[in-house]
């Protein structure tokens, strides 16, 4: 396995998402072999030999069985990535199957990464309803995790801005709170330079506001691994997308480029 920190310059992100899978591999998610595309997606990250780590950030299953789960585990087992693979729950999963089934070495239930001048934290959003809520205690575990001399990249299921289409119905309910934290720790001379997320099954890149504005640091958005969801209509819509996911390159002086891959 492949070690997290590295000498060279910048270190290298994959962040996949939303895989959305059934129990039966050849099942199907308005139309598309959502089990195809996630091994699809893997096969490319795996034979990129500049990644150094990689987050899957939520909604492993669809229909919460068992055996979804299993079929996670062994598509990312057999896609032999060579890097650890870090995860968080979704508002479709349940964090004990995570923890029983997401146990292979490929796995680390850290939440927390510190690697070359970055720290990654990994913030739980999953509620008791498809919306999204981060407790304060999950905040306030944040803050104390923070170190001042690094730089910090957030990664969360659910989207702390809207987006602007129907999946706003299902975001983050307490956004008002959340990023007065932020705005907080950020005011504390902590450096978080961005926020990634999943959820939305679109890539979406949203600027951080000027201050007072709620939003003080850039959110990025991860397209799923199952299906692009259709902005312009008013439920879950599928369009034909190529299932993709997100690269981030951060850099020892606190700068992030990031960009889209979509395997053919």
């Amino acid at each position: 396995m492949k070690p997290v920190v590295k000498a060279t310059n910048p270190l290298v992100i994959a962040q996949f998402s939303d895989s959305h899978l059934f129990a039966d591999p050849q099942g199907l998610h308005h139309g598309s072999n959502v089990f195809l595309h996630l091994q699809q997606v893997l096969a490319d990250i795996a034979k990129r030999a500049d990644i150094d780590l990689v987050v899957f950030s939520g909604d492993l299953s669809q229909d919460h069985s068992e055996q979804s789960y299993q079929n996670f585990a062994r598509a990312v087992s057999q896609a032999k990535l060579g890097v650890r693979v870090y995860y968080l729950a979704g508002n479709h999963d349940e964090q004990a199957l995570l923890t029983k089934h997401l146990n292979q070495a490929e796995f680390c239930q850290d939440k927390t990464i510190t690697a070359n001048a970055w720290q990654l934290h990994l913030l739980d959003s999953k509620s008791g309803t498809p919306a999204g809520f981060v407790r304060q205690e999950e905040l306030s575990s944040l803050k104390a995790k923070l170190d001042k001399d690094k730089f910090h990249l957030l990664v969360m299921h659910h989207h702390p801005v809207d987006v602007g289409y129907f999946i706003d119905r299902h975001g983050l309910t307490n956004q008002v709170d959340f990023w007065q934290a932020i705005n907080e720790m950020q005011h504390s001379s902590i450096k978080i330079e961005a926020i990634a997320c999943g959820h939305v099954h679109r890539a979406i890149v949203l600027p951080k506001q000027a201050l007072p504005s709620k939003q003080s640091v850039d959110v990025y958005t991860c397209p799923a691994t199952s299906i692009a969801f259709d902005p312009s209509k008013e439920s879950v819509s599928s369009l034909n997308l190529t299932p993709s996911y997100r690269l981030f390159y951060l850099y020892q002086d606190g700068h992030i480029n990031s960009e889209i891959i979509s395997p053919r």
